[in-house]
This record gives C-alpha cells, sequence and structure tokens, in this order.
C-alpha cells in the first residue's frame, strides 16, 4: 500500500487526489509540521530539505509530489488520466503536469515561506506583491487556455487537472482576489470532484 506523508493542503494533496481518482489503496500519515520536527534526522532522511510530502511504496521513497505523479500513473494507473505517449495531446499533458508546480505553485509557496520568516510587522509587502503577481499570470494564462474547454488536455480530465488544479486551491487561499472569472467554471467543476474534496479534508 502506497504511504503518503502529509500536511493539510499541502503538495500531498496532489498524490492523494490522483489514488483517490485512480481507485488505488493508500494510507496517509500525518505528520508535524513544526521546524522542529521537519529538522529532525529521521524526517530529513526521508525529505531531506524537510519538506512534505514523503511517498513510501515499499522501499521506494520519493520528496517531489509531480514526481510521485508520475512514478504512479506509469507503475499503477494502466494508462488512465493521461493521454498514450504517441498521442498529440501527451506533449501539452507533460507541460501542463509540470507548469502547475515549477511556474505556477512555486510563487504562492514562496508567499507562504515569506510569512513563516517574516511574521506579522517583519513582513515586506513588495516581496509578497512580486509573488502574487507572478501567481495572477499564471491564472490568466490557465484561464485564457481552459476558456471553451472543460478540461486542460484534450476533452478528458487528466492528472495535469491535478496538478493546475492544486496550484488554484493555493492561490484561491493565498490571493482569492486574483482569481479571474475566466477559471471559476473550471475550478467549480475540479473542486466538484469527490476525489478533491476527499484530497483537500486528508
Amino acid at each position: 500500500m502506497l504511504q503518503i506523508y502529509h500536511v493539510t493542503t499541502t503538495r500531498g494533496m496532489r498524490v492523494i487526489w490522483l489514488c483517490e481518482e485512480l481507485g488505488l489503496p493508500y494510507e496517509v500519515t500525518k505528520i508535524d509540521f513544526s521546524p522542529a520536527f521537519r529538522a529532525t534526522p529521521e524526517w530529513r532522511a526521508l525529505n531531506p530539505v524537510g519538506k512534505v510530502p514523503v511517498l513510501a511504496d515499499g522501499e521506494t521513497v520519493m520528496f517531489e509530489s509531480c514526481a510521485m505523479m508520475q512514478y504512479v500513473l506509469d507503475r499503477y494507473a494502466d494508462g488512465a488520466l493521461r493521454p498514450a505517449v504517441e498521442s498529440p495531446d501527451y506533449a501539452h499533458y507533460l507541460q501542463w503536469l509540470w507548469f502547475g508546480e515549477a511556474t505556477f505553485s512555486r510563487p504562492l509557496g514562496e508567499i507562504v515561506n515569506h510569512g513563516r520568516e517574516f511574521p506579522g510587522d517583519a513582513r515586506i509587502p513588495e516581496v509578497v506583491d512580486e509573488m502574487a503577481n507572478r501567481a495572477a499570470d499564471c491564472l490568466r494564462a490557465i484561464g485564457d487556455h481552459v476558456a471553451g474547454r472543460e478540461f486542460l488536455v484534450g476533452d478528458a480530465f487528466t492528472a495535469a487537472d491535478i496538478s493546475v488544479g492544486y496550484g488554484i486551491h493555493l492561490a484561491d487561499m493565498l490571493t482569492p482576489e486574483r482569481v479571474p472569472e475566466t477559471l471559476r467554471d473550471y475550478w467549480q467543476r475540479l473542486q466538484a470532484r469527490p476525489a478533491f474534496a476527499i484530497a483537500k479534508a486528508a
């Protein structure tokens, strides 16, 4: 059984959502998100930079959420939730899968990190605004792309929607005024999926 070490609202949501969509058995272990715990040798042995999530599959241990998704899809999905490699949609699927983390979630994560390192009056508004502006560019790009579409790639829900959907979830929590109207219908479709609700609550 897949073991997912997780803290609510963090990137482990992606893997939980994916497992739910695929109907795969998994177990969530909630961890202590305190800096003290995440600095322990025991946790650093699982995630060398002290972050979450971690995925354990037998002796295989991973600490990067989009890589976890790709691993689970390759090993257990039997072609579900992604286009075939020979499909013209496959390149765009990969693009959006990794855009969700590398381009979109990064500035949102930096807003969280900044608030943790510079709480209260120590906060530097210009830094937060810059990160929020980068995220807003991503939100506009996603909104423009899904205009007239049900999902990001082709006509079907894929793991790319999970990756990007997690980023929208973060943006909706951190910068709700910057989530454009062009994105609202798509975001509502993602939130209506039972697997999303389970991952959000995990």
